[in-house]
């Protein structure tokens, strides 16, 4: 399952979930500002800014990147 941490106001994360559903891939999505709890998860990855998106295991990254999401679909 394909996990995409947001936040509000965010125009890449807006971008990224755009992106997948265009492409009818599944995700959930956690919003860090609404879910304050995921912000230690999300630094403990050793990211610092949203989105991240990860696969739950090989791939983690973040931003707007077509060629990584790619690798997810």
């Amino acid at each position: 399952m394909i996990t995409v941490y947001s936040k509000n106001n965010c125009m890449q994360c807006k971008m990224v979930k755009k992106w997948l559903s265009e492409r009818s891939i599944d995700f959930q999505e956690i919003n860090i500002d609404e879910q304050p709890e995921y912000v230690e998860t999300v630094k403990n990855m050793g990211f610092m800014a949203a989105p991240v998106i990860t696969n739950g295991s090989d791939l983690s990254f973040s931003g707007f990147n077509p060629v990584e999401l790619g690798k997810l679909a």
